[in-house]
């Protein structure tokens, strides 16, 4: 009977046990490419869920800016992004390779500007240059620790995917090294985690590595998730590029009282993300649209340079475009543009404006002529691929025949130029080849002649190109095949 009684006391004091339950909810955003235009929309979601959940955090996975002039050809270039993420509320950002673009000055002074910190671990600055980052930091929603750690990617040359001079005075870490030193954060904190510009597949193969962290809030290679994919027990999130989409993200936590009047540790019992559609969001906040509006009146990016006579609807096709301008105001015989160089891949027909041409190629590059030999030239445009996150140039003055190799088709095997009439392409002969800063830098094949800028920005030759010509036809153009 004693033994009946003892154990009806347990499970009574058992059911009395009170469960407490609590959510952090988070906004995030990733490359989005300084679209002003669809800020109100984001700033009404942002507003719509804080009214639901006040503790609502707002992060970016990095490349706010590049992709607008207006935006980044403002008098303090990429200021309009900063001063519309300070209204909207957002909480952190990472680093992604274009916030370099503004140079080491330009992005302290975005920093400056910023109501929002900005985290990358793996990024480390001399102090005399003022940029003020940090590695992570921990955020209290109602009693919940969260903590947030940033990393950025690095390229072939151990930077991130932006021109070398941008990084005078910065240094970088290996990025699964560099997390792995902040493990201890988790003993401090209920949630956490990573705030990562390095790419899905990246964050895929990372996950594995790191239990000790919850949540992936990733960026850099535009994948769109549905909501989030759990890998190795972590739940990973990216969106598309340019504002397309955002994402919710719903992290429930529990914890239980203790016989003893004590509190358990906080636990996740669930993780969801779902994506919520930027662009046919009904609402607009009117304090961002009224901003929006007052950094949009430039007519001088609306002037119109040129007429598309049919739509574009691939890279290649503006990139022929881009490279023909090229040769055609410097009198080269070979053009060539990165892949990453060309940001967008359609247009539709009609007039071509300064804008296009400055949203088409937001960089600032220089126009770079070399005179090199033919088999200067194939080691050059196999270096480019291989430092360009693997995807082959486009060009003007040649045709590319590109084999991978069938056992690693990141390798190219053999790479075929021919004359633009089928001829076959003098590798013994120099030419007169063009091409923009951030290509010349990165290519590190040998050659004997390194380059010299001819003093005109990349995006001028496009101008004066179209003003020249009039009209144009890309359509269907391609100048690249591989197989």
């Amino acid at each position: 009977m004693k033994k009946l009684l003892t154990l009806f006391v347990a499970a009574l004091l058992t059911a009395n046990l009170s469960a407490e339950r609590k959510e952090v909810h988070i906004l995030s955003a990733n490359d989005m490419h300084a679209q002003i235009a669809y800020m109100p929309a984001l700033a009404d979601i942002a507003d719509s869920l804080r009214t639901l959940y006040p503790g609502l955090l707002v992060f970016s996975a990095g490349d706010n800016r590049t992709g607008d002039p207006l935006n980044d050809m403002n008098e303090i270039p990429a200021y309009p992004m900063v001063a519309l993420m300070n209204q909207i509320g957002f909480n952190a950002t990472t680093l992604g390779n274009h916030e370099f673009d503004s140079s080491p000055r330009g992005l302290a002074r975005l920093i400056t500007l910023s109501n929002f910190s900005y985290l990358c671990a793996n990024t480390h600055t001399d102090d005399s240059l003022g940029i003020h980052l940090l590695p992570s930091k921990t955020f209290d929603v109602d009693g919940i620790r969260v903590s947030v750690l940033g990393v950025v990617q690095l390229g072939t040359h151990g930077t991130p995917d932006s021109h070398p001079d941008n990084f005078r005075g910065i240094s970088f870490s290996p990025v699964e090294e560099t997390v792995q030193r902040y493990a201890g954060l988790r003993d401090k904190s209920d949630v956490m985690i990573l705030l990562s510009h390095i790419g899905y597949e990246d964050d895929v193969e990372l996950s594995a590595k790191i239990p000790w962290v919850d949540l992936i809030i990733g960026g850099h290679t535009h994948t769109q998730l549905k909501g989030g994919e759990e890998h190795n027990g972590i739940l990973i999130t990216q969106n598309v590029n340019k504002l397309k989409k955002v994402t919710h993200i719903t992290i429930v936590l529990e914890r239980k009282d203790t016989s003893d009047g004590t509190c358990e540790p906080w636990h996740i019992v669930e993780k969801k993300a779902e994506n919520i559609d930027v662009r046919s969001h009904q609402g607009k906040s009117k304090v961002v649209a009224d901003m929006v509006r007052f950094f949009s009146d430039n007519p001088t990016f609306q002037r119109v340079i040129g007429q598309l006579e049919k739509p574009l609807s691939t890279y290649e096709e503006l990139g022929c475009l881009m490279c023909d301008a090229f040769i055609a105001e410097t009198g080269a015989d070979v053009g060539i543009e990165n892949y990453g160089g060309v940001r967008y891949d359609e247009h539709p027909a009609g007039d071509f404006t300064v804008s296009d041409v400055l949203r088409l190629d937001p960089f600032g590059n220089d126009a770079v002529m070399m005179e090199i030999t033919g088999k200067e030239l194939v080691n050059m445009l196999i270096s480019c691929y291989e430092n360009d996150d693997h995807q082959f140039p486009y060009v003007s003055g040649i045709l590319c025949d590109v084999e991978h190799d069938k056992k690693d088709t990141k390798k190219i095997k053999k790479l075929t130029l021919t004359t633009l009439d089928g001829n076959k392409f003098d590798l013994k002969k120099k030419y007169k080849v063009v091409t923009n800063s951030y290509v010349a830098s990165i290519c590190d094949s040998p050659r004997s002649d390194q380059g010299q800028s001819i003093n005109k920005k990349t995006a001028d030759l496009i101008i004066s190109f179209l003003e020249h010509q009039g009209s144009v036809d890309y359509q269907g153009k391609k100048r690249i095949t591989e197989h």
